[in-house]
């Protein structure tokens, strides 16, 4: 049974995650619309990101001493304004800036609630309740997306947005009725929450981050060419398959919720990268059966999403003195991820190889995200008193 409490933060996900998601779908009619180039139009993809990667850490620290609770209202009155904003945007360059600064609250939502969460939780299930939110991401894949897509194409590719920023306001009225108020945490002050960067912990936390769910977003880029040129299925089930992804990565989140309130988040994290890594090996060895990249298509999103609660608590783990600036760094360190894979992902195939190519590298990349584990790993052991 879902906390009431919770709830906000799972709707706040959803609206995060369609918004994020469905410009993949929409990308041609929004090209179309503003009378640009698909290439062109792939910039605002790039936009949206870059403002994760900025805002996440300035907005957590500019709002450090607020309440949580207002934290998050703020944060997604900015985001319901700025999709509205892309909504009504006239030409390419307001739709670039509006993408942008829609962009900026992204991470610092989920960093702040992740702190709101762990601090909701019931004993013992921390990582379960910032599950419940990371749902809401997941769920976008399945219904969101799909559902902004077909409208995308059928009616208009503004009302997704303008939908968007329903559920922001939406969210906005459930943060202030369910979500109990919570006293902010004492701080020095900015500089002072910037020492964090000084433990080695954290980087490697945020380099297991980055590299490690590259290998990811190194197999969900380039996904669409691999299923239709490799495994031969028709351009029509794409959509289908791409539900089976999003269904995967909505039970993974719950499942990698579990698992790092039964393990520490490190050997959580651990697992989850190892068999990452043989899924995306498996992608690249068994791309030509159909059944049998149904499958792995479950699996993978199911795996990767497992990875969000125990990477956002190893996070805090080792932020303790600002601890929802280190938790909004998780959504920066996916989000390079993201960038890092699909460019890394898109070498081979500039090479000539083929659509199964970007697997090895993908693979590469997790299994680096495991070295890292294990690095960190045998710090923490080394550190630990005899």
């Amino acid at each position: 049974m879902i906390k009431k409490s919770l709830i906000p933060l799972a709707l706040g996900g959803f609206g995060i995650g369609m918004t994020e998601f469905v410009m993949m779908g929409i990308l041609p009619d929004i090209a179309t619309g503003l009378g640009i180039t698909i290439p062109q139009a792939g910039y605002l993809i790039t936009a949206y990101a870059l403002g994760v990667v900025v805002g996440a850490p300035t907005l957590v620290s500019l709002f450090a001493n607020r309440p949580p609770r207002t934290v998050l209202v703020w944060f997604m009155l900015m985001f319901t304004v700025f999709n509205a904003m892309s909504a009504f945007a006239p030409n390419f360059h307001v739709m670039m800036v509006s993408r942008f600064l829609a962009g900026l609250p992204h991470g610092a939502f989920f960093g702040v609630g992740a702190v709101v969460a762990s601090r909701l939780a019931d004993e013992g299930k921390v990582a379960a309740a910032m599950a419940t939110m990371f749902a809401g991401l997941t769920v976008a894949n399945v219904i969101g997306v799909p559902i902004g897509t077909w409208l995308g194409h059928t009616v208009d590719w503004r009302l997704v947005f303008l939908i968007v920023a329903a559920i922001g306001c939406a969210t906005v009225v459930s943060l202030r009725q369910l979500v109990p108020h919570i006293e902010a945490k004492q701080r020095a002050g900015f500089i002072q929450d910037l020492r964090i960067f000084r433990s080695g912990g954290l980087w490697l936390a945020l380099g297991i981050t980055a590299i490690g769910t590259g290998g990811f977003f190194a197999w969900f880029s380039y996904i669409t060419p691999l299923l239709t040129d490799v495994t031969r299925f028709q351009p029509a089930t794409i959509p289908m398959i791409m539900t089976v992804v999003g269904v995967g990565m909505t039970a993974g989140v719950l499942v990698g919720g579990r698992l790092a309130d039964r393990f520490h988040p490190l050997p959580a994290i651990l697992i989850l990268l190892v068999s990452m890594t043989a899924l995306l090996l498996c992608n690249g060895l068994l791309a030509d059966s159909q059944p049998t990249m149904l499958v792995l298509a479950f699996a993978t999103g199911a795996n990767a999403l497992a990875l969000g609660p125990p990477i956002q608590m190893l996070l805090i783990d080792h932020s303790r003195e600002a601890e929802m600036l280190g938790s909004s760094l998780g959504q920066s360190g996916f989000n390079i991820g993201n960038a890092t894979g699909a460019f890394l992902g898109g070498i081979p195939l500039t090479l000539g190889y083929s659509y199964s190519s970007p697997q090895w590298v993908a693979a590469a990349l997790a299994l680096a995200g495991v070295g890292l584990s294990l690095l960190m790993l045998g710090r923490r052991r080394a550190l630990q008193p005899a």
